[in-house]
């Protein structure tokens, strides 16, 4: 079918935004007349905005709304925000609407645009009763699949058969001016193998940080024994983080500088050979501009969250991983993980692409 104007619905959190990316790419690459609108929360709008093919985002003021609905002063006002964005969005007209997001949220906001397709998964696939909201369901294979096959396995709803092929991150001009002038200016100047480590991760997801002491010992072999230059990545609120993995180091290392976009952080990723951290969103960034990346998994699913393109998996089974127990205080999972293991890893896949 002729598509004209779609609607895509992946309202947060980043990490499962930017692996929605590759699929949102994918249809305009096989509709490219069909105008793509996007909604989405804050913390992703700027991202979204910033790749080509996407000609509108909208924004899902989700904090401002759960405040308001909550406050004597702000219910009326609240209503009557959302009143107007379902009727904006009706005017537009939407031919089809996919909802990536699965769930009662993004199912009613699916059904309120007034599409008269709309496609999401099937209940199995989906939570809180999204599927009824969909009136063209994609049933997911039995087994366990990556959030990437998935994003692209709702495409066979709209009739398309994509193959997880390239489709980077798009870097605007001015973040690549930006991340060159600190590379232009470092000295002495990045060696291969240049090797990026992300040790952090958000303030909400603690649980799946390696030991410091660990990333540091691992930084001084990469070092030592494989020549190889290390620099350290960070994002709010991981800078003190960072500096006392270096401390800890016996070796050099250099400190990336400060981005404000993913997208700046991908530019910084496209400087180096090899990408390690934890089951982050920089460490899908790194995986979409096409950057090998040794991936260190403690508590989270290596299957659903595998990256993108070439990688190397580091996980240790104690038995109660995968789990998503965020107050888990042991982190066995990640203990068990040793600079030899890594380090490891990241030999095998330097000597493959590098």
């Amino acid at each position: 079918m002729d598509y004209k104007k779609i609607l895509v619905l992946r309202l947060s959190a980043v990490g499962d935004v930017i692996r929605t990316l590759p699929a949102v790419k994918a249809i305009k690459k096989n509709f490219p007349s069909a105008s793509i609108t996007w909604i989405v929360e804050e913390p992703s709008k700027a991202l979204v905005e910033s790749q080509p093919g996407i000609d509108e985002v909208i924004l899902f003021p989700r904090q401002r709304w759960s405040e308001g609905i909550q406050s004597p002063k702000g219910w009326w006002r609240t209503i009557g925000e959302v009143r107007t964005f379902i009727q904006s969005l009706r005017r537009k007209k939407f031919d089809l609407v996919l909802d990536f997001h699965g769930i009662l949220k993004s199912g009613l906001l699916s059904f309120l645009s007034g599409s008269p397709q709309r496609i999401g998964f099937d209940r199995r696939s989906s939570k809180e009763g999204n599927f009824l909201f969909s009136n063209r369901k994609v049933n997911l294979p039995k087994e366990r699949i990556s959030r990437f096959e998935k994003n692209f396995n709702l495409l066979k709803g709209m009739g398309l058969e994509v193959q997880s092929e390239d489709y980077p991150l798009f870097i605007p001009a001015e973040d690549r001016g930006y991340v060159n002038s600190f590379f232009n200016q470092l000295f002495p100047p990045l060696k291969s193998p240049s090797i990026a480590i992300h040790p952090g991760t958000s303030p909400k997801t603690t649980y799946k940080r390696w030991l410091p002491d660990q990333y540091a010992r691992l930084a001084d072999r990469l070092v030592r024994e494989m020549d190889a230059t290390v620099l350290f990545t960070w994002g709010p609120g991981e800078l003190e983080w960072v500096k006392m993995i270096q401390r800890r180091m016996k070796e050099s290392s250099i400190l990336g500088p400060h981005t404000i976009s993913l997208t700046q952080l991908g530019e910084v990723y496209m400087h180096c050979d090899l990408y390690i951290g934890g089951d982050t969103g920089p460490m899908h960034i790194a995986s979409l501009m096409g950057i090998p990346v040794v991936v260190i998994y403690g508590p989270t699913d290596p299957v659903l969250n595998e990256p993108f393109g070439p990688h190397k998996k580091v996980i240790k089974n104690v038995g109660c991983n995968p789990c998503r127990d965020r107050s888990c205080k042991r982190l066995k999972c990640l203990e068990e993980i040793t600079v030899d293991d890594v380090f490891k890893a990241t030999r095998e896949v330097l000597s493959i692409t590098v």
